[in-house]
């Protein structure tokens, strides 16, 4: 019987993130549209966790044996709008791990429309009049300069969550 990691979303960079990280000769990486339970622009470290946590639930009823949410927000602080990133990895027995990872400031042009109600996936492709930016590179990606994608991102914290979840596995061992 295989062992299915269903991740809650159908995006590239977040199903390859988690397929960088589960072995390959153990577990079958699948994507599912999931509902987020959060707006369509998570605004704050907690509603991008939310959305995240969410996923993660909604993914695991997907027949499998870990559900993962990953989930890209924005945070306000004083200094400007931060991208934010939240995961969390639900398992068949209850249990539940969550991780953020980076912050990058946005720049102010992105960071208005933003604030207008525009979703960052929106303001990405108009920024770099390209399309299907958050299924690559990410907003990460171009303000980084190509050194952090998407997908690396989300894989450090799928690592995250792996490491957790495995080291669970040994407490609950002994």
């Amino acid at each position: 019987m295989e062992k299915v990691i269903a991740i809650g979303s159908k995006n590239n960079a977040k199903i390859q993130a988690a397929a960088n990280v589960f072995p390959r000769e153990e577990y079958i990486v699948k994507g599912y549209s999931v509902e987020t339970a959060v707006s369509d622009q998570p605004f704050s470290e907690e509603e991008t966790k939310k959305g995240a946590v969410h996923r993660a639930k909604s993914a695991l009823s997907m027949d499998a044996v870990i559900g993962i949410g990953l989930e890209g927000g924005v945070e306000p602080m004083e200094d400007g709008l931060y991208l934010c990133n939240w995961g969390a990895l639900a398992d068949e027995k209850g249990g539940l791990f969550t991780a953020a990872g980076a912050k990058i400031l946005l720049p102010e042009e992105v960071a208005e429309g933003l604030y207008k109600g525009e979703e960052l996936k929106t303001m990405m492709e108009a920024y770099t009049n390209k399309k299907g930016v958050s299924h690559n590179e990410g907003a990460v990606g171009i303000f980084s300069n190509g050194f952090i994608s998407r997908a690396d991102m989300f894989a450090h914290i799928v690592w995250l969550l792996y490491g957790q979840w495995k080291f669970s596995q040994i407490l609950n061992e002994s």
